[in-house]
């Protein structure tokens, strides 16, 4: 089986507190929904290669709130926030802050929209309070870490 790699697009503009993803996948919306709402899905695909990740809470609903941890070499990442609209198979709004930096809120808005053959598109926007902040977001190597995610994502998919 070949497994297709879409390229990402990362756009931060400048002077705009947000940065915008687009990214196909050869799976329906409500497949990929699935991958960003199941809670036993999202840790198999989140992130680089080199983590592992485990939730510690997960209440993918309108007013419901996720945690987990991202494990490297010894150390733990915790991230948290809270699901304000979720729209099976089309829409996710929710906040997102790492707790190594818990004044960084982002407010994260992910669309999927369908495309011929059974395949889809997601568009996701996270929006910082500044552009400092999302600056910081960019540098944190958070572009490299969507691809690996996504890379990983397809092989999930497709499997």
């Amino acid at each position: 089986m070949t497994i297709t790699h879409h390229p990402v697009t990362v756009s931060a503009p400048e002077g705009l507190p947000w940065v915008d993803i687009e990214r196909e996948f050869d799976a329906t919306p409500e497949e990929v929904f699935r991958a960003h709402a199941d809670p036993e899905v999202f840790v198999r695909w989140v992130g680089p290669h080199d983590l592992t990740n485990e939730i510690d809470q997960w209440d993918a609903r309108d007013g419901g709130s996720w945690r987990y941890v991202a494990r490297r070499d010894g150390q733990e990442h915790w991230f948290r926030g809270c699901f304000h609209q979720v729209v099976p198979g089309r829409r996710i709004v929710q906040t997102f802050t790492y707790e190594g930096y818990p004044e960084g809120v982002s407010l994260e808005i992910l669309e999927l929209e369908p495309l011929e053959g059974g395949r889809c598109l997601l568009r996701a926007r996270s929006v910082t309070s500044s552009v400092e902040g999302r600056d910081a977001f960019v540098a944190s190597g958070m572009e490299s870490g969507v691809v690996a995610g996504y890379e990983k994502l397809d092989g999930l998919l497709a499997g």
